[in-house]
């Protein structure tokens, strides 16, 4: 079993934010700054093509940390950030680019190295959350969440299917075709997110994957706009979801 090795250390606005490795793949973990309270811990999956600090990850982090108290988590998934690619990657990302030059459709190839990329990512995953939960500040019997969009669902939704150490999720922006099985394997409190207009893809496909979740308790939040449109309330949204399931305050700041 590996442990979280740390490898860098920085506060801003009341976040500690702590680089580490596990097992060689590179992290960010963010906590509260005011001592080491356990608290739950929201795993979050970083989109195709972006990383672990990506703006959008490190503002959703702080959003859980300062409204809720939260430690959040975040990995670089196979092939991006701080991670070489292999010469699978580099394949899938030239067809990728081939099929965006030429105006032809993107998913089928996104589905399918998605769906590679989470072979990979899964056990990577688990083995993370694995060491986290070593930390006397994490603990292994505190509430474990997932956010992730994009690629983060790709990876998020076998992950969660698998995974009973997670409780509560939020999905969304991802085709059904290599997610639904596992889907129907959830049954965990869902909150997915849909673009209406999305451009890549079709309201039906996101619709399919949200009807293909097992739980009962699951919400659909779908607003106007393409796929890279998604409003940044969305992220609120997201914060007063998981604390309305693991008991935190979840106002998040003006």
């Amino acid at each position: 079993m590996h442990s979280v090795h740390f490898t860098a250390e920085n506060t801003s606005n009341s976040v500690v934010e702590r680089d580490f490795t596990v097992g060689g793949v590179p992290g960010v973990l963010w906590s509260p700054a005011s001592g080491a309270e356990r608290a739950p811990l929201v795993l979050m999956g970083h989109g195709g093509g972006t990383h672990k600090k990506w703006p959008a990850m490190t503002g959703r982090a702080h959003l859980l940390v300062t409204g809720c108290g939260f430690h959040v988590a975040c990995i670089d998934a196979p092939g991006h950030g701080g991670r070489p690619r292999t010469a699978y990657d580099e394949q899938e990302i030239a067809a990728l680019y081939r099929a965006r030059e030429a105006g032809e459709p993107e998913g089928p190839i996104v589905v399918r190295y998605n769906a590679r990329l989470a072979e990979r990512a899964v056990p990577e995953w688990r083995a993370t959350l694995d060491a986290l939960q070593e930390l006397p500040e994490i603990g292994p019997d505190g509430p474990v969440g997932y956010f992730g969009l994009n690629m983060g669902t790709a990876i998020g939704v076998p992950l969660t299917a698998i995974e009973p150490r997670i409780t509560a999720a939020v999905f969304g922006l991802h085709w059904p075709d290599a997610l639904a099985a596992s889907a129907k394997q959830i049954t965990v409190p869902i909150e997915f997110m849909l673009q209406w207009d999305d451009e890549h893809i079709p309201r039906a496909s996101g619709l399919a994957l949200f009807d293909a979740f097992a739980s009962t308790e699951k919400t659909l939040h779908a607003n106007a706009g393409r796929h890279k449109e998604l409003p940044r309330f969305e992220s609120d949204s997201a914060v007063r979801f998981f604390a309305r399931h693991f008991g935190r305050a979840g106002t998040s700041p003006a």
